[in-house]
């Protein structure tokens, strides 16, 4: 999905307002109706019809009809220039640069902040690849409403945000976090390649046992990353690893645990046995009772990733492994650059 953010600098304050609006007013209603939005958004007169023609012009939002009334829906662009123009008051965001990475449920770009210095800008797209199977009429929130993949993508990238923040806080090798709004997560730009992109590693053995003491870490921490892979994590030109992407990452008091534990470690053996015909005999067990250090799974909800919301993303994400084996593999990630 393409990011135009030039369309914000000659976007009016009332537009923004009737944007806004149509957020707010989307919370209980599918389709919202020009008389909430007037309301919402205070804005009397004909002059709310030129603002919604003009949104619907720049494709931010899009008309829709029911049997009682024609009405108006929040569309992905709309909620990125929302998202953009807050954190762009924040000076996190000020210029965007070239996309770098599209994938079954984000893109990714090069940012610059009011530092001037380069970052990345990850925005969160559910139900985009990966949850086209999903049933549309199925809402995992409000009952008899389509489900909000705006909404979850929010919560997606609360999670990501207050996730990295405590690994980074730990010591972790992870993003430096920046900030979050919406969908949209801001992060450190880091000097690496995706795992995925190696063809040749000097010494596998050693990044092996890197990562399988990086998934030990976690664990005793109180975490299991749910999507450890070759999509998931970086190499720096040392050869050290760099863990990204949070969004499936659960507690190791989750009642599924163990499997996710065992499906991280299962998916770095098969990949360094696949990619570089390495192959060991060791590799840890998932232990329920083990040295557990901290519970960055509580501090992490703390921050402001509820339990509530992990509630919620945990229905969607059920849903997305019943779906797993019937994605096509096209779908998989692809990693831009120059």
């Amino acid at each position: 999905m393409k990011l135009d953010p030039t369309s914000l600098r000659y976007m009016s304050a009332d537009e923004f307002r009737v944007l806004t609006a149509i957020e707010v007013g989307s919370r209980n209603h599918d389709i919202v109706p020009e008389t909430l939005i007037a309301e919402l958004s205070r804005l009397r007169g004909g002059g709310i019809n030129k603002y919604i023609s003009d949104l619907i012009k720049r494709k931010l939002i899009a008309s829709e009809s029911n049997s009682k009334y024609v009405g108006y829906k929040l569309i992905y662009s709309g909620y990125d220039h929302l998202a953009l123009k807050t954190l762009s008051r924040r000076g996190s965001v000020v210029s965007v640069g070239n996309q770098i990475g599209v994938g079954k449920e984000s893109d990714i770009f090069v940012i610059a902040g009011e530092d001037e210095q380069q970052a990345v800008l990850k925005l969160h797209r559910l139900g985009r690849q990966s949850f086209r199977n999903v049933k549309q009429k199925r809402d995992y929130f409000r009952p008899n409403q389509s489900p909000s993949w705006m909404y979850m993508s929010r919560l997606s990238a609360m999670k990501e945000f207050a996730f990295m923040k405590v690994l980074h806080e730990h010591g972790f090798p992870v993003p430096t976090p920046i900030d979050q709004n919406r969908h949209c997560v801001v992060m450190e730009l880091i000097d690496a390649f995706p795992l995925r992109q190696i063809d040749h590693i000097a010494e596998p053995g050693r990044l092996y046992s890197e990562l399988m003491d990086l998934i030990v870490r976690l664990a005793k921490h109180g975490l299991i990353h749910g999507d450890f892979n070759e999509f998931n994590i970086l190499v720096r030109e040392n050869g050290s690893p760099v863990l990204i992407d949070f969004p499936q990452m659960v507690s190791t008091s989750h009642l599924n645990a163990e499997f996710y534990f065992n499906r991280d470690v299962d998916c770095i053996r098969t990949f360094f046995k696949r990619r570089f015909a390495y192959e060991s005999v060791l590799y840890p067990k998932f232990a329920l009772n083990g040295d557990k250090e901290f519970d960055l799974d509580v501090k992490a909800a703390a921050s402001g990733f509820s339990r509530k919301d992990q509630a919620n993303l945990d229905k969607l994400m059920q849903e997305q492994e019943l779906h797993r084996d019937d994605e096509d593999p096209s779908d998989e990630e692809i990693v831009y650059s120059d």
